[in-house]
């Protein structure tokens, strides 16, 4: 597809001042010493192209679940043109047609929420979910309900609070000493519930909120504030919900005066099928956090969305020169994000991509599954929509997983045959062994065959 743009010489150049001077992330550098960093040149529907001109399928949507709509969508790109040349930026104590536009459109796919905070990357927007609750602490119960919990596995961000509330240990290892009020709570990985001290064999997602639970009568509910979730845990492992959690876990939030936040930076605008990962399982959250599939990257922008009822506890007393929410995002102000967002959600629509994924999603967790049926280092695949992962494990009665080095060798297997997959790294010590993959929205059936036969044969190389 590279269309002749660059050449050869200017390609060389690129990749020198690359080597000298970038510091790429997720990456060891040491080997750039002896050879040459991938740079991505080009973009069309699924596939991507590097400089040396090798065709990849990608089915990790930009490498972290973000491409939602896929490559190369020229409408996109002229809205966020159009509106840049007409006003790029002001601060955001402003408003701007496109902020207010996208505002309500996206309030139209969120019933029960009605206001928007924009700001520009997913840990930051989470920043802000934790810093309202923190507030809202302060204003109405003397700073004492201020704790907020979070659960084992998952992710919310890259700052040194969100850190604070991860749990991924490898991912947080270096980084302390974190934020205090943080309390983690333990996972619902029903595949792995053998390893939960007393857990039952029946009714798991119900016994697996139960534990949250019992963190907060610990803790003591009167200093709980907030409770953070994934709907669908990403980086930790691809985690679907069990049966019967999330109505639990509403249940506990409610029955003790917990505001839930439920983080949808991955699984926001599409990726399991419903516009929010929380839609596919009855929950109605104080506050919702988005970034990646928001504009499918095509611009940066986060949103942190709450309840009318959260937005007054901000402007109840308007004498009070501590009241309101005293924040700003810079880049919040910028009105590219919402614009993108704007094409990017109609796009969606027009094409019915969340129908789409929901088939495909069906379709390829099907593939994976036949998968399983061939190869037995395949312990369990889950996922929902097009957000779907297959966990490796040495031996399937004992459930010890796979050697993250053979892990990482089907990923690079897969890599060689221009086919992209991911899978979960430096995340959970010694349980780095899940395959994931979200390929973009628009992904097709011959797609997905593509894909499911390059793990076919990575599988069959690395472990035989």
């Amino acid at each position: 597809m590279m269309d002749g743009t660059f050449n050869e010489n200017d390609l060389a150049s690129v990749v020198e001042a690359d080597r000298a001077h970038v510091w790429h992330h997720l990456i060891q550098h040491k080997p750039f010493e002896t050879k040459d960093p991938n740079i991505i040149i080009e973009g069309k529907g699924m596939r991507v192209w590097n400089q040396v001109g090798k065709e990849h399928i990608d089915a990790v949507s930009g490498g972290v679940w973000t491409v939602n709509v896929g490559y190369g969508r020229e409408r996109i790109a002229n809205a966020v043109r159009d509106q840049l040349v007409k006003m790029n930026y002001f601060a955001g104590a402003a408003g701007s047609i496109p902020g207010a536009r996208f505002a309500e459109r996206l309030i139209e796919k969120m019933p029960g929420m009605s206001r928007v905070y924009y700001c520009n990357s997913g840990s930051e927007a989470n920043e802000k979910a934790f810093k309202m609750i923190r507030q809202i602490a302060h204003k109405r119960y003397g700073g004492k309900k201020h704790k907020i919990l979070y659960r084992e596995r998952d992710y919310h961000g890259t700052t040194i609070a969100t850190l604070s509330a991860g749990g991924q240990d490898e991912r947080n290892a270096q980084y302390g000493p974190y934020t205090p009020g943080f309390v983690r709570v333990p996972h619902c990985l029903e595949y792995r519930a053998f390893e939960q001290d007393g857990a039952p064999v029946e009714n798991y997602g119900v016994w697996a909120a139960e534990q949250i639970e019992k963190v907060i009568l610990a803790e003591g509910p009167e200093t709980v504030g907030g409770l953070c979730l994934e709907p669908v845990t990403a980086g930790g492992g691809v985690i679907t919900p069990p049966d019967g959690y999330w109505e639990k876990v509403q249940e506990i939030c409610a029955k003790y005066e917990i505001l839930l936040h439920i983080d949808e930076v991955v699984c926001g605008i599409g990726r399991t099928g419903t516009w929010f990962g929380f839609q596919n399982y009855g929950v109605k959250p104080d506050m919702v956090t988005m970034a990646k599939g928001v504009a499918s990257g095509y611009a940066a922008i986060a949103c942190l969305v709450t309840t009318e009822e959260v937005f007054d506890m901000f402007k109840d007393d308007a004498s009070d020169p501590l009241g309101y929410f005293r924040d700003i995002s810079t880049f919040g102000g910028c009105t590219a994000g919402p614009a993108a967002a704007l094409e990017n959600m109609a796009i969606i629509e027009e094409e019915g991509l969340l129908e789409n994924c929901t088939a495909m999603g069906e379709y390829m967790l099907g593939k994976l599954d036949e998968l399983a049926d061939k190869h037995t280092v395949i312990g369990q695949t889950r996922g929902k929509g097009l957000f779907l992962g297959a966990e490796l494990v040495g031996d399937r009665e004992t459930r010890a997983p796979a050697d993250e080095k053979m892990v990482q060798a089907v990923v690079a297997d897969c890599m060689s045959q221009g086919v992209i997959i991911g899978a979960t790294n430096r995340s959970l010590p010694g349980k780095n062994n899940t395959l994931c993959f979200s390929p973009a929205l628009i992904v097709t059936t011959s797609d997905i065959d593509e894909i499911v036969t390059a793990v076919d044969g990575a599988l069959t190389r690395v472990f035989g």
